[in-house]
Order: structure tokens, then sequence, then C-alpha cells
């Protein structure tokens, strides 16, 4: 009678679908730690900082002070113009209220990207998305104009400007690779007929970046309408938080083991308490 029973369990195992929840892991930087009102640069020259699995790049030159790829910060000045303030969200914070938010410098994947852990063959990646607004140095400047950029809309307000955000997907690690997908996403559009609708993103937006999974890396890219001489003039700069991943998740075998003892034990159990015929 045994020996039925666990062949019949056999084919439960081999017909039935796994049991499969769902998982998410989300990098928010709240294993990070910063003082108040602070910000980290690299200035440690460590070429770059992991957040709950995630590696961003970052590149720091002790010569001039100055870096690109990726900082953190947790600061809240959203009203002070200039680029004594580029480590500030104009948002006027983070996205996910523990305080701590990604800052990047830099045009292109090369210099702006992370790199996702290995693939774990029992999680099947199902949606990703990240959070992201401007930063208070380059929205002030599209607001207002300065020293080396436009304000945004020129003086009628009707010139077609724009601050655009694309994020890229890539087959291999530190943006190398095959190209899988691209997401646009713009900061800032005065593209509009009616210039009612031109906006400078201030609040926190999520993006769905699901059409890049199975990407190994995310590299970003920036472009503008203002344009001069030497390049871009728009600085340089956005925010992001809350970048998420969703998984399904198929137990591991041992689980499935584990559920077969029991089932067999319920099974000697009922065996043993069936009376016996004469």
């Amino acid at each position: 009678m045994i020996r039925r029973y666990s062949l019949a369990f056999a084919l439960i195992l081999c017909v039935a679908p796994f049991p499969v929840r769902a998982e998410s892991v989300v990098v928010d930087f709240s294993d990070l730690t910063l003082g108040s009102e602070s910000f980290y640069n690299g200035s440690d020259q460590a070429g770059g900082f992991t957040s709950n699995g995630v590696f961003f790049r970052n590149s720091y030159n002790p010569t001039w002070g100055s870096w690109s790829g990726w900082s953190y910060s947790n600061r809240t000045d959203n009203t002070t113009a200039g680029f004594g303030n580029q480590f500030s969200s104009f948002a006027g914070g983070d996205a996910s209220g523990d305080g701590i938010y990604a800052l990047a410098f830099g045009q292109t994947p090369s210099t702006v990207r992370f790199d996702l852990p290995d693939s774990d063959p029992m999680r099947t990646p199902v949606s990703m998305s990240a959070s992201f607004t401007n930063t208070t140095y380059a929205a002030l400047s599209m607001q207002n104009g300065d020293a080396f950029s436009k304000k945004f809309g020129g003086a009628t307000g009707n010139d077609p400007d724009f601050f655009l955000l694309t994020i890229v997907g890539f087959s291999g690690l530190g943006a190398s690779g095959t190209i899988l997908g691209e997401v646009d996403f713009y900061l800032a559009d005065f593209r509009f007929d009616d210039n009612s609708l031109d906006y400078i993103l201030q609040d926190w937006t999520t993006v769905d970046l699901s059409s890049l999974i199975g990407a190994r890396s995310i590299g970003f890219r920036l472009t503008s309408s203002d344009v001069g001489t030497f390049g871009m003039n728009t600085p340089a700069y956005f925010a992001m938080d809350d970048f998420s991943i969703r998984f399904s998740v198929i137990p591991e075998p041992s689980s499935l083991a584990m559920v077969g003892v029991g089932l067999m034990g319920v099974i000697t159990w009922v065996r043993r308490r069936r009376p016996r015929t004469v």
C-alpha cells in the first residue's frame, strides 16, 4: 500500500505545477548610512558602492575634488540654485521615507551605470521599476537659466526645450554587450503647443522598466535641447530611488522534499490506524 501511495505522490510532483510565490528586491538605499543633511560622493576612491546587492559605479578625481557616476545623499534643499547644491533632490528628499536616495552625474551609460546581481534559476523576474526626479541644481538651472544654461521655454515660453533621461539595459556588466532595450523618460518637457502643459519634474515618479528584464547592467543617457559649443549646457544630473525587481519564486527542491516526507508520514499514520480485517 505504501508503495502505491509513493507512486501516486511521485506522479503528483511530476504533473502538478510547483507552488510559486512573489518576492521583491527593492534598492531604497536604506542599508547605507549618512549624517544629517549629508552625502557620499566617492571621495574614499572606492570606485562605487553596493546597496541590496546592486553595484553603483563612481569615479572620483582627488585633484579636482570632482566625481561622476553615482553618489548618494539625504539633503533636502530644493530652493538654493547653483553648483554648490548639486547633492539635493528637487523633491526635497527621498521617495521611500528612509531619507537616502541616489544621485547621478554624467551623460552616457559608460559613466552612469549599475550592475545587477547574478541571476537565480529559482527566481524569474516579472517586473522592474525605479523612481526618478530632478536634482535641485538641474531643475533651477532649467527654470531660471544661469551663466551656462538657458531658461527653458526662452523669453516667450515657446521654445520647445526638453531634458530627456534614457534608461538602457545591457546584456553584460559595466554597460557592455548587447543593448536589450531602452526606456525614455522626460525630466523636463516644453514641447507642448499649450504652454500650460510644460513642466520641470519635481515629484518622484515611478517608471516601468520591465522591458529591460534580463539585463545584467543598466546604463543612463541624458540629452537636452540646450546644447552649446562644448556639448550639453543643462547640468547632467538626476536622482533615483526605489529601484525594484519583482520575482516569481519556485520553492527549493528541499522544501518540496519536506512536503513529501510530511505527506508520507500522514499516509503511514492513517494506515496504522486503519482497523485490520480478520
